[in-house]
């Protein structure tokens, strides 16, 4: 897929972009916030989770998560293992960063915080692994990697 910095940086962004736009909604939906809040507060909290997503994609659960799934895959010459196995270690390290900040964004737009945050980090994060998995293996990743190969890397 991506050869050069410029490329990774343009793949990045736009899976970034996907990936949190629908997170961003699903996540609203999971706390009765469409209708609620403004357009204007909704692009605000895509805007932050965008600038997070792309400064962990670039600087942390990117470079790591190739690492990490080109090791698992390395007895294997298929390129599909080696495709699922980052965009699986992706989804973990996203979620599990990301999540953080979903749950920042819960108490601050709705009073449902319990009696343990670590209790509601690990329901949050639960709930975003099981989208957001499905969401890049069968939807984001296929459709992103469509686009970049189309329109970028002709």
């Amino acid at each position: 897929m991506p050869n050069t910095k410029k490329e990774s940086l343009y793949f990045g962004s736009i899976m970034c972009f996907g990936m949190v736009l629908f997170m961003t909604i699903y996540n609203l939906y999971l706390n009765g916030m469409i209708g609620h809040l403004s357009i204007l507060e909704g692009m605000g909290d895509f805007v932050i989770g965008f600038s997070i997503a792309i400064m962990l994609d670039l600087f942390l659960v990117g470079p790591n998560a190739k690492k990490i799934a080109l090791k698992l895959t390395q007895n294997t010459e298929n390129p599909i293992f080696k495709v699922i196995g980052i965009s699986v270690c992706m989804v973990v390290g996203m979620a599990f960063f990301m999540s953080i900040y979903g749950l920042i964004s819960t108490y601050i737009h709705t009073d449902k915080a319990t009696e343990s945050i670590m209790l509601d980090y690990v329901s949050i994060y639960g709930k975003n692994l099981i989208v957001a998995l499905p969401l890049q293996l069968i939807v984001m990743g296929p459709l992103v990697r469509f686009i970049f190969m189309k329109f970028i890397k002709k």
